[in-house]
C-alpha cells in the first residue's frame, strides 16, 4: 500500500467516523426531545382523561373532545395513546445494539410501530377532516399529505422487511420514522423560529401566517429531505461530501436542540402536573 492509498483510506475512515458521530448526535437529541414530548402527551391528556376531564384536551386541541361526539372522541383518544406507543417504541428501532442484540425484539417492536403508523395516519385523516384543526384548510392539506406518506412508506418498508430486502427496508424504515415525527417537528420547528426571532413573526393571528402556511408541509419535507441528503453522503460521497454532511448536522441538531428546549419551556413542561 502506497503512502497516498494509505492517506485516502484514513481520510475516509475519519470521514465516515465523523458523519457516523453527527448522526449519532442527532439521534441521541432527538431521542430526548421525542421522550420528553411522549411525558407532556401522557401527562396532560392522560391525566385529564384519568380525571374524567376530557373537556381539558381542548385547551389545547382545535376539535377536540366533543360531549356526544362517541366516535370521534374515541378515535381521538386512541390517536393520543397510540402516539405515545410509537413516539416510544420507534427511536429504539434505530439502536445498532438493540437490532443487533435483540433480533426477535426488533422484529416485533417494528411490526408494531408499522401497524401503529398505519392506524394512527389513518386515525389523524379522520380527525382532520371531521373535527377540523388550527390553521384552516392549508393545514389540513399538509397533515393529509403527512398521513399518506406514512401510510405509504410504512407498507414500502413491511414488504422489504418480508422480503429480506434488509438494506432497503431501513431506508424505508427510516422514512417512515422521519414521517412520523412530523408532529414532534411542527413543534420543535415552529418554538425554534419563534425564539430566533423573538416573537411570533408569521404565525398570524389565526395561525395561518406565512411561516405556519410553509411549515405545514416544511416540518415532515425538510427532515425528509436532510434525510436524503445523509443517505446519499454515506453510501456515495467521498470524504468532502461526507464531512459537509457532517457539519450540516452538527448545525441542524443544535437548532433541533433549542426548539426542543424552546417547547419543553413553553408548551409542554406548563401543562405537565
Amino acid at each position: 500500500m502506497t503512502a497516498t492509498t494509505a492517506l485516502a483510506e484514513r481520510s475516509k475512515f475519519t470521514a465516515d467516523r465523523v458523519l457516523g458521530a453527527s448522526a449519532a448526535f442527532w439521534f441521541l437529541v432527538a431521542l430526548v426531545g421525542q421522550w420528553a414530548f411522549v411525558a407532556y402527551v401522557a401527562s396532560f391528556y392522560g391525566g385529564a382523561a384519568l380525571q374524567g376531564n376530557f373537556e381539558r384536551w381542548n385547551d389545547v386541541l382545535v376539535g377536540g373532545y366533543v360531549r356526544g361526539g362517541t366516535v370521534g372522541n374515541v378515535v381521538l383518544g386512541a390517536h393520543l395513546l397510540l402516539a405515545v406507543v410509537i413516539t416510544v417504541g420507534g427511536p429504539l428501532q434505530l439502536i445498532p445494539w438493540l437490532r443487533a442484540r435483540a433480533r426477535p425484539f426488533h422484529r416485533w417492536n417494528g411490526r408494531l410501530y408499522i401497524l401503529t403508523a398505519i392506524v394512527i395516519s389513518l386515525a389523524g385523516l379522520y380527525m382532520v377532516w371531521t373535527r377540523g384543526t388550527a390553521g384552516g384548510p392549508l393545514m389540513r392539506i399538509g397533515i393529509s399529505v403527512n398521513g399518506v406518506l406514512i401510510l405509504a412508506c410504512a407498507v414500502l418498508a413491511w414488504r422489504h422487511a418480508m422480503a429480506r430486502r434488509i438494506d432497503v427496508h431501513r431506508r424505508w424504515a427510516l422514512r417512515a420514522f422521519i414521517l412520523v415525527s412530523g408532529v414532534w417537528f411542527f413543534r420543535v420547528g415552529l418554538m425554534l423560529w419563534i425564539l430566533l426571532n423573538q416573537g411570533p413573526v408569521g404565525i398570524g393571528k389565526d395561525f395561518d401566517g406565512p411561516f405556519v402556511r410553509f411549515w405545514a408541509f416544511g416540518c415532515y419535507l425538510v427532515p425528509l429531505a436532510v434525510l436524503e441528503l445523509y443517505l446519499r453522503a454515506r453510501d456515495r460521497s467521498g470524504p468532502p461530501g461526507k464531512l459537509a454532511m457532517a457539519a450540516a448536522l452538527f448545525v441542524l441538531t443544535a437548532g433541533v436542540g433549542i426548539g426542543i428546549f424552546g417547547a419543553a419551556m413553553g408548551m409542554w413542561l406548563p401543562r405537565m402536573g
